[in-house]
Formats: C-alpha cells, sequence, structure tokens
C-alpha cells in the first residue's frame, strides 16, 4: 500500500471489509472522506454509531428494525396468515420495494452450510417454528437464492413445514423482465421452465 501513515491504512483496510469493496473502491473512499470537510465525514461517523446503537432484531421476524415489534409485523392491514422466509434483511427490503407482496416475513441471516457449520440451530429457525406452530400461518413462502446453500434451505424448510400441515410455496426464478434468453445463464432458464404458470 502506498500510504505511509497506518491511520490512513487502518481506514482503507476498514473499507476493504464490508462487502463488495476491492481495494482500489476502498482507497478512493478513504481519501474522500480525508479530503471531505470534517463535519461531512463526522456525519458518517454519527450515523454509524447511532444505527449500530438503535437498530436491533425484531422479536418476532428477526428483521432490522428501530422499534419491537417492527412496523410490518404489528400492521394490522397484512395479511398475517402468509409468511415469506427470506435469507437476510436485503431480502425482505428487495420484496417491499416491489410492493405486491403484503404479508409477514421471516428472516434467517444466512443459509445452511454444513461445511462451515452452519447448521438449523445458527439460523432462526427455533423462532420460526415456534411461529408456525400458533396455527396463524396458512402458506409459507420459501425465498432463499437460487444458490446451492439456498436450495439446500429450501428444501430442509419444505420438509419440515410439510410436518406440520401447513402449505409451502417457493418463489420463482427466471428471466427478468425485459431481459433476452440468449443473456440468461443454464440455471436461470431451467428455474424459469420449472415455475412456469399457465397462461
Amino acid at each position: 500500500m502506498f500510504f505511509t501513515s497506518p491511520s490512513v491504512e487502518r481506514l482503507v483496510e476498514a473499507f476493504r471489509r464490508l462487502p463488495g469493496v476491492g481495494k482500489r473502491s476502498a482507497e478512493r473512499l478513504a481519501l474522500h472522506l480525508l479530503g471531505a470537510p470534517e463535519e461531512e465525514a463526522l456525519t458518517l461517523s454519527e450515523a454509524i454509531r447511532d444505527a449500530r446503537a438503535r437498530i436491533k432484531s425484531c422479536s418476532i421476524c428477526c428483521n432490522l428494525t428501530d422499534i419491537d415489534p417492527c412496523s410490518i409485523c404489528s400492521d394490522e392491514r397484512r395479511d398475517h396468515s402468509l409468511l415469506c422466509v427470506v435469507e437476510r434483511p436485503s431480502g425482505a427490503m428487495a420484496l417491499e420495494k416491489g410492493g405486491a407482496y403484503r404479508g409477514l416475513y421471516h428472516v434467517l441471516h444466512g443459509v445452511l452450510n454444513p461445511l462451515e457449520g452452519i447448521g438449523p440451530s445458527e439460523l432462526k429457525m427455533d423462532r420460526l417454528f415456534n411461529r408456525l406452530r400458533t396455527g396463524q400461518i396458512r402458506e409459507v413462502i420459501v425465498a432463499t437464492n437460487a444458490t446451492a446453500e439456498g436450495e439446500a434451505t429450501a428444501l430442509y424448510l419444505a420438509r419440515e413445514i410439510g410436518k406440520l400441515a401447513i402449505t409451502v410455496t417457493r418463489i420463482a426464478h427466471g428471466v427478468p423482465m425485459g431481459g433476452g434468453l440468449e443473456f440468461a445463464d443454464d440455471a436461470t432458464l431451467s428455474h424459469a421452465l420449472q415455475g412456469r404458470t399457465k397462461l
């Protein structure tokens, strides 16, 4: 690294730990903050500190929130018999942006991955099954990602939830709107065919 200051190197390394931030991006971010007015840099620092202090896990759905229960779990206008299971808070955020889903969520905070020692007890599955045993949920939509771990998690959930006589569905994975078939990979096309619906 071309910096001679340990403080600058530490700042660059802190940015490099963020997902999707490589060495060059980390250096640009560090240089921007160091060249910005002190007030701007401190505003970022205070926003991070404030979020870390205020944001917690919802005691019902395990999503990130600053109130407990979160605004989605406490919203009586939502369908409380429909539950969508997602891997991370970002999954719930993406579905909320779409505006079509009006049920509740459950955030696992990961997926099953035995090679890394992540089993059902390391995820938020105990809370999920406790919710399901109340009898209020009639359908669970499994919205894990289309990865090997996401598929394994979906199959595990389908098997275990099926024992509770609750309908389990899986989101369809397919070709995005406006996307051509020639640009889709084999796995995407396979899921698109499997998830086809009648016109």
